[in-house]
């Protein structure tokens, strides 16, 4: 029998055997799971199919079958229920003043948010870091802290129950994500390429907006995306400080329902009127949004 000790061993540098993380994640990749996660997708999209049909059913068939029911009988479907509600004058109205208000609060966070990430992340002046990290603290703080204070505040400045208070309101509570978003992604510009546009003589507004917010594309474009849905979907804060003649979608829904009996023939068509803008946004940034998030989370 071979000696044990002229039995060649395993070099010293050849290929650590693999871990147990690379070993799941390889069989993650697998096609088996795959096919879980589409069924565990279509199990999550379920609801929102049977939204769907119901808004497109009368309201004695919602309350005589379920929804599937649809499905094996086209006749049932119409468009009564957009007819009503799209027939509101209240709720059209709102259509507009949602995107009032979402376009400005998206808009300022964008530039406010990027200017400020810049000086955070390009910029050298006194206590830098120590004011970087009061923006971050800002992220713990709830949106219910600060409805009180900024009401009275609002009521003082005589912007209570304004669009602009709107605005102003998700733009300041947008801003520390946005800052803290863009700050990441711009703290891996090259130096080199800042110092070489300053020595062909560009200031820093035109460095700003020539050099670093071109490269920050795709950021900026997940920052949008999320801000843009955050002010479109809100409710709390449209509830308190909208006008309330002439409120958003959210609050303008909540008003079409009825007190007593079901409400499906009202929440279906106005949740997906409601999905359509913020759907189109996102598909068609799809890609940014993607590498974006993913380029913020780096650092």
């Amino acid at each position: 029998m071979p000696d044990p000790a002229d039995t060649p061993s395993q070099p010293a540098g050849g290929p650590p055997a693999p871990s147990l993380a690379s070993r799941i994640s390889s069989a993650a990749s697998g096609g088996a799971v795959q096919v879980v996660l589409t069924v565990l997708a279509v199990i999550w999209l379920l609801p929102t199919a049977g939204l769907l049909a119901s808004s497109f059913r009368d309201r004695t068939d919602i309350a005589a079958s379920g929804w599937w029911q649809a499905l094996t009988s086209p006749s049932e479907w119409t468009g009564v229920n957009y007819d009503a509600l799209l027939g509101t004058e209240v709720f059209t109205q709102s259509i507009w003043t949602t995107i009032a208000i979402t376009v400005p609060a998206t808009f300022l966070v964008v530039i406010l948010g990027a200017a400020a990430a810049y000086a955070f992340a390009c910029l050298d002046f006194p206590g830098r870091d120590w004011w970087f990290l009061l923006v971050v603290g800002l992220l713990v703080v709830p949106v219910q802290v600060a409805l009180l204070p900024v009401a009275r505040l609002f009521d003082t400045l005589g912007i209570f129950e304004t669009t602009l208070g709107v605005v102003l309101f998700h733009s300041a509570f947008g801003l520390p994500f946005g800052i803290f978003l863009l700050r990441n992604f711009f703290a891996e510009i090259p130096s080199e390429l800042l110092e070489a546009a300053r020595l062909d003589g560009a200031g820093e507004v035109r460095l700003f907006f020539r050099v670093v917010m071109p490269l920050g594309g795709p950021a900026i474009a997940a920052l949008a995306i999320f801000q843009f849905m955050w002010v479109w979907n809100d409710m709390l804060v449209a509830l308190i400080f909208a006008d309330s003649g002439n409120p958003p979608m959210t609050v303008a829904l909540t008003q079409q329902m009825r007190q007593f009996g079901s409400n499906i023939d009202v929440l279906g068509p106005g949740a997906f009127l409601t999905m359509l803008i913020p759907l189109a946004i996102f598909f068609a940034f799809q890609r940014q949004f993607v590498s974006g998030v993913m380029a913020g989370a780096v650092k």
